[in-house]
């Protein structure tokens, strides 16, 4: 994909914070554990969660067979994909100029069912390892029967743009005085402590992905 934003993906409010760069909108899509997928069902909006992987230019999502949003790629539908991560409070000293310290990603396309077993099988992998680098390789086989029972939808990663916020907060010059607190609290996503299955077989070890978990990429 080029730099280059299409009219769709040209950020108009605050401009300043529009990132073109191929690479920033990757790291964040690799980064964000879900998306939100929108699209037009009957003449009607309709908006679903999902986790997604990133494999080069496509952007593969998941789920049942049974699924509307997926049952729908089918036909070929038009889609347009959020994927957001928020990095911290912004505080200011006006409530009007509170805000958030965010990264974000809209990506526009044409959806379309993955038919093809390798392609298939591939990026479930992608699927696996986006939420739990290393656990592919650890996990049973996939069989045949749980392949054809999951669905796989790809959108070619080609009309996208990224918006960030980063720093402190921007309040009007005449309050900078005002006396009360103003700044940033920092928030992000925490592990904690792997809680073990009762019925998991005694002597299994934690593996190391699991007790060092991090989503910062």
């Amino acid at each position: 994909m080029a730099d280059a934003p299409s009219d769709r993906t040209t950020i108009r409010r605050l401009p300043e914070r529009a990132v073109y760069d191929r690479h920033a909108v990757d790291a964040i899509l690799d980064e964000a554990l879900i998306c939100q997928v929108g699209f037009i069902e009957d003449g009607a909006p309709v908006v679903i969660p999902t986790i997604h992987a990133r494999v080069d230019d496509v952007l593969y999502l998941h789920g049942s067979p049974a699924s509307r949003m997926l049952r729908a790629m089918r036909h070929g539908l038009e889609v347009s994909i959020n994927a957001t991560i928020v990095d911290g409070l912004v505080v200011a000293r006006a409530a009007f100029h509170n805000s958030l310290n965010y990264r974000s990603v809209v990506l526009f396309g044409t959806a379309r069912v993955v038919d093809d077993p390798d392609e298939k099988r591939a990026a479930m992998k992608a699927v696996t390892e986006h939420v739990i680098p290393g656990r592919w390789a650890d996990s049973r086989p996939m069989t045949d029967k749980e392949a054809k029972g999951t669905l796989i939808a790809a959108i070619a990663i080609d009309e996208v743009s990224a918006k960030v916020r980063a720093g402190g907060p921007k309040d009007d010059d005449g309050d900078y005085s005002y006396p009360t607190w103003a700044g940033t609290v920092p928030l992000g996503l925490r592990a904690g402590d792997p809680i073990p299955d009762p019925l998991l077989t005694v002597g299994v070890p934690v593996p190391d992905y699991l007790t060092g978990y991090d989503r910062t990429m």
